[in-house]
């Protein structure tokens, strides 16, 4: 499914790109007939609290929780509302979500499908934001990757690896810069991610975590 909408920069036509893509993913989740065992395959659990049928997902170190048969999509912990944009990205993992293992073998973006293709976009919206905020103090990502649930692993001057949702754990790396080299950053796959997102679903993922990423540091 084409999904464009959730990273086009034309700001006036988001609002709709964003409210189509998402009740496309409601009618895709709709269309499931065994929703237990697609939950498996996804690492969310199905139950039902209070006759209510829902699915319980972790996405960026949090609880979310997704009402059935509307598709209502809330904080599991807290009221605050949940971006449309992440609707539709956790709506995509639980329709997309192939179950396959991870495969430990760690994959560039170029290796995505296309994603040769979208990487200057991608560089620019994902991971220069990291380099430019954290790039002279790398050690301070790990720091702030930590809120979500984060933690650190050996690639570059200082990586952290997140778990963006149950299977798919997201690499972000920085060479810190000095006098002679400017810093320099990239973000690393396990080689199963096109089993549970597409590339333009990757593209808004990796966005959105570089953004907390660096808000959070900002904030701090």
């Amino acid at each position: 499914m084409e999904i464009r909408a959730l990273s086009s920069p034309n700001v006036k036509n988001d609002e709709y790109g964003y409210g189509l893509a998402y009740k496309l993913a409601g009618e895709q989740l709709a269309k499931i007939s065994d929703i237990e065992q697609q939950c498996l395959k996804s690492g969310a659990q199905y139950r039902v609290i209070d006759s209510q049928k829902v699915i319980l997902i972790e996405y960026l170190n949090q609880s979310y929780q997704v009402t059935l048969p509307d598709v209502e999509i809330s904080l599991g912990d807290s009221e605050e509302t949940v971006p449309l944009r992440e609707k539709i990205l956790i709506l995509h993992y639980l329709t997309q979500a192939k179950g396959t293992p991870l495969s430990n073998k760690i994959i560039t973006y170029k290796e995505l499908p296309e994603g040769a293709n979208y990487f200057r976009t991608f560089s620019k919206r994902a991971i220069k934001p990291l380099v430019d905020h954290f790039g002279q103090e790398p050690g301070q990502l790990v720091n702030t990757a930590k809120k979500l649930g984060g933690c650190r692993v050996d690639y570059g001057d200082v990586a952290v690896t997140i778990n963006a949702f149950g299977r798919v754990p997201v690499t972000f790396v920085l060479w810190r810069g000095d006098e002679e080299f400017p810093a320099e950053g990239s973000i690393l796959f396990d080689s199963t991610i096109s089993d549970y997102l597409s590339t333009e679903d990757i593209n808004v993922l990796c966005e959105i975590i570089a953004w907390r990423l660096v808000r959070s540091y900002k904030q701090h």
